[in-house]
């Protein structure tokens, strides 16, 4: 497809300009509202998530708060799974605040969330794989309780990807994710997107519009590309992280090991329940013996295995959630949703696994 590098499209007369702001008829008006780009990769996304609309966002954050925004107002209440992202927990714990609308963190493997839901709750969020724990709620009940409740499911499928689990085929109203990981892929474009009914993402559309967070169409263009091959990346990175995470479960330097394909992680009867194609996604932490002085001895131990506050590219690399992602969250509640110092996260990447095993090794023998 080509690349329409255009910001304002002419029309023939008013009545043609008409047509399309009616939306009587299909066409282009001002590429903060819609374009060419924007929309082809957004059919690649509804037919890949099996939705009805999809947007494309600037970011993933862009489009997590947009959607929020735009489906609660004051005095509205959201249940929120309490181990999110960093930036994701940021927003509701020290920003929605501002706009009178409350947000209760939930234990969502623990706790009975039906109890936590409000006369005022409008939402229920969470992710598919949590960040970084690795943990996997159960969808199909957490869509029945926002619809009994007359609240929206909305789930965040960055860690999974489509190929992994199709929220929406379990209840959910809505997925979110950051296209600047697995489904960009190469570590070169930043951007968001949301997939869902056309009613729900037909109320997010106007406030992408207005905040003008469409995502460029250089950048379309180049999530396009590489959604063409993300199937065939989404197996290989979870069929290399499953061989890393049982190397790393039974090695002595590590504690504990979060995956939801090991059979000991207490998420894995529901992730092999929800999940396709018996995948269980590329990512996976761990929690080291010797702590935050171990965690920073390792990271110095590797060669090609960088440290680097993002995932999902072709190369493994390793990330230190209290020191990225998580910095956000005091130490207290750190430890208190299991994010310890010591605790690295892998997004391991499309070498030969062997390599791959071999380098953790030698770094891990090394402490």
């Amino acid at each position: 497809m080509p690349i329409y590098l255009t910001s304002a499209f002419s029309f023939s007369d008013v009545s043609d300009m008409d047509a399309i702001y009616n939306q009587e008829t299909d066409g282009y008006i001002y590429a903060r509202m819609a374009a060419p780009n924007a929309d082809a990769v957004s059919e690649i996304l509804v037919a890949a998530d099996g939705g009805e609309k999809a947007l494309v966002f600037a970011s993933g954050m862009a489009a997590i708060t947009t959607a929020v925004f735009a489906l609660v107002s004051q005095g509205d209440h959201i249940v929120a799974s309490r181990t999110l992202y960093g930036g994701t927990r940021d927003f509701f714990e020290n920003d929605l605040h501002r706009f009178g609308i409350e947000v209760s963190f939930v234990d969502m493997l623990t706790e009975d969330v039906r109890e936590r839901v409000r006369a005022d709750t409008k939402l229920i969020y969470t992710e598919t794989i949590s960040n970084p724990l690795m943990e996997v709620p159960d969808l199909e009940k957490l869509s029945n309780i926002a619809h009994d409740c007359n609240a929206l499911l909305l789930v965040d499928n960055t860690f999974a990807t489509q190929v992994v689990a199709k929220p929406l085929s379990l209840g959910a109203d809505a997925v979110l994710y950051s296209a600047t990981k697995y489904l960009g892929g190469h570590s070169d474009i930043m951007g968001g997107a949301v997939v869902g009914s056309a009613g729900v993402v037909d109320k997010i559309k106007r406030f992408q519009t207005l905040y003008g967070a469409i995502l460029g169409s250089h950048d379309c263009w180049l999530l396009a590309r590489s959604l063409r091959t993300l199937e065939l990346r989404a197996r290989a990175h979870s069929e290399n992280a499953m061989r890393v995470a049982l190397f790393l479960e039974n090695h002595p330097q590590v504690e504990k090991t979060f995956y939801p394909g090991l059979v000991s992680s207490p998420s894995h009867e529901r992730a092999k329940r929800q999940f396709e194609n018996r995948l269980y996604g590329g990512m996976l932490s761990v929690d080291l013996k010797g702590g935050e002085r171990a965690a920073n001895a390792l990271l110095s131990g590797f060669k090609t295995i960088t440290f680097l506050p993002s995932l999902a590219g072709t190369a493994t690399t390793v990330s230190w959630p209290a020191k990225s992602s998580h910095r956000f969250y005091s130490r207290d509640e750190r430890l208190k949703i299991g994010v310890t110092d010591g605790q690295l996260r892998f997004s391991i990447g499309l070498e030969n696994v062997e390599d791959i095993v071999s380098e953790i090794d030698a770094a891990l023998e090394n402490l």
